[in-house]
């Protein structure tokens, strides 16, 4: 059974277990004028997969995050690798094909 809070306009608050099916209270217990039902906020706790990175990291993410980065930056040696070696190979290729200066 749910313990319910209520609250007079004099300030008087005070807690009452109730069932779902009980009607709420009227009356203050104190000075018999009419209450409120106080209601609260719920505390709610997203855990899990599904919800956004930055909430509740764990190590888990942080592994996933500098793999990322790990491979980004493997990425980019690789492509300027290809780019040197392309651009030695054009180089070569060009050399090859130049004739000869006359040495005499």
């Amino acid at each position: 059974m749910p313990i319910y809070e209520y609250r007079c306009k004099k300030g008087h608050t005070f807690e009452v277990l109730q069932r779902f099916s009980d009607d709420p209270v009227d009356s203050c217990e104190v000075c018999g004028i009419p209450v409120q039902r106080v209601f609260h906020p719920v505390a709610v706790h997203f855990k899990g997969s599904g919800f956004y990175n930055t909430d509740y990291g764990t190590r888990k993410s942080s592994r996933e995050k500098e793999a990322s980065e790990a491979s980004k930056e493997s990425k980019e040696s690789k492509d300027k690798k290809d780019s040197k070696t392309s651009s030695e190979k054009s180089s070569g290729s060009d050399k090859k094909s130049e004739p000869k200066a006359a040495a005499a």
